[in-house]
Formats: C-alpha cells, sequence, structure tokens
C-alpha cells in the first residue's frame, strides 16, 4: 500500500490529525534536503512535501519565490533532488510528495520522473499547473502503473462537479487550497473560508481532504483540520528556515508555533 494511503488510515483511527510540512529542496543550503527531510520526521511531522524550484512559480508567495531562487542559485535541479533522495529511505519512514510545476518535470520526461519517483522511495506528486484534463488524457495511466499519486488541488471556487470528478479519479488526498491566491501565511482564516471548509466536509468525499496555504499558527491549523484530516504549513516554515540559526531550531519552532 502507498504510504500516503497508509497514513492517513492510521490517523483516521486514531482520531488524529496530519500534519504535513511543505519545503523547498536546495534550501538553505543545496545539501540541506535531506537534514530537513529528517528533522521534521524527527520532531513530528507526518508527511513532508519537497518543493521542487522553478524559475516562474506562479502559484508561489514571496518567502517560498525567494527560497527556490535561491535554492537554483545553490545549483538544485531535479536530477540532484532525485540524487540527494536517493538513500532516503534507510531511515525516513513518513511519506514523501514531491511539489512542483510542469515544466521541469515535462523536461525530465514524465515517466522516467514516476520511476525515479518510484526508486528512491517517493509516494506522491503535486503539480499545480497541471490541468486536470490533461491529467487525465496524458499522465493518469502513467502515474497510476508506477503507484504515484497525483495529489489534486480545489479552491473556493472549484465547482461541486468538478471536486467530485476530481475525487473520483485521483487518490492519497485532495489539496484543499484555502484562498484562490498566492501561497502565505495568515494569522487566522475568516468565516468565508471556514464555511467552504464545511461545504466540502458535507460533500462526504471518498478521498481526505488536507488544508494548505496560510496555515501558520495554532489557530489557522485548528481551523483548518476542524473539517479535515490535516492542514499543510509551507511559507512559514520556509520563512523560519532563512531565520533560525540551525535546521533543528526552526522545526522545533515551527511545531511550537503550531501548539501554542
Amino acid at each position: 500500500m502507498n504510504r500516503i494511503d497508509t497514513l492517513f488510515a492510521e490517523k483516521r483511527k486514531a482520531n488524529s490529525k496530519i500534519l504535513s510540512v511543505y519545503f523547498t529542496a536546495g534550501f538553505p543550503k543545496l545539501n540541506d534536503t535531506t537534514t530537513v527531510l529528517h528533522e521534521l520526521q524527527a520532531q513530528g511531522a507526518d508527511l513532508v512535501e519537497v518543493g521542487i524550484p522553478f524559475s516562474d512559480p506562479m502559484a508561489d508567495g514571496v518567502v517560498i519565490q525567494q527560497a527556490g531562487q535561491i535554492a537554483l542559485n545553490n545549483g538544485i535541479t531535479l536530477a540532484t533532488i532525485f540524487e540527494q533522495l536517493h538513500n532516503v529511505r534507510q531511515t525516513i519512514h513518513i511519506p514523501i510528495i514531491l511539489m512542483g510545476y510542469l515544466n521541469p518535470i515535462m523536461h525530465f520526461g514524465f515517466e522516467n520522473f514516476c520511476k525515479k519517483c518510484v526508486e528512491v522511495g517517493v509516494d506522491g506528486v503535486i503539480i499545480p499547473d497541471l490541468p486536470f484534463a490533461d491529467y487525465m488524457n496524458f499522465y493518469k495511466a502513467i502515474a497510476e502503473a508506477h503507484g504515484i499519486h497525483v495529489i489534486m488541488l480545489i479552491t473556493p471556487e472549484t465547482s461541486e462537479e468538478r471536486v467530485r470528478w476530481i475525487d473520483e479519479n485521483t487518490m492519497g488526498f485532495i489539496y484543499m487550497v484555502s484562498s484562490a491566491a498566492t501561497t502565505g501565511a495568515q494569522q487566522s482564516f475568516d468565516n468565508k473560508k471556514q464555511e467552504y471548509f464545511k461545504r466540502i466536509n458535507a460533500m462526504n468525499l471518498h478521498n481526505p481532504r488536507l488544508v494548505g496555504f496560510g496555515v501558520s499558527n495554532k489557530a489557522t491549523f485548528d481551523a483548518a483540520v476542524a473539517y479535515s484530516a490535516g492542514a499543510i504549513v509551507g511559507s512559514k516554515f520556509v520563512q523560519l528556515l532563512s531565520e533560525s540559526p540551525s535546521i533543528p531550531q526552526a522545526v522545533s519552532r515551527l511545531i511550537n508555533d503550531l501548539k501554542h
């Protein structure tokens, strides 16, 4: 069974919520990728999203854009990320998802990309700019043949018909974007966003959901998980990585901010 499915099943049985953390590969330094992974696992992250830096990150806010540019300047590439992850499954047991834009993945070759994911132990991929129709027509069969879950995003503007179409044709979980904007930390979620969380929850979808974009503290984490299986923290953690004296301290500050 895919590690993503196993995690959600275990958390559902334990009535516990999932903490997923995003960070940019090759940031702050080129070879920090596996160090960040190990520290996140050690301090309690349930799932990790490893960002593939790209020169035109249209869905990312300023914090992640800047981190991506630093990583690119450090020399990170998709091939380098796979090299860094090559032996990671000897010590990392939590699910790993690669998150990146279609351009570098297509340049690498989608089937080759899926093969490398299997080889290094990546469980899923999030491609924000992959149109769902294109996924269905060109990529779904390849990803499923390799056991790779392609996670799709929905927003408050996504129609119920489309949400159900995505739900019926994907596995793992649905990435529930809190707002139709770029990534970035927020201090709270307003009533409109919480109504959106409730509305999607009431649809009784096959797939569980994780809420992302804006989760940065206990208030936003608690609001996100009230009507979902868990939450994704991205910009907040990337910012802490840039501000903290060490990676362990950045992770510790993140966990503390989400609990208090």
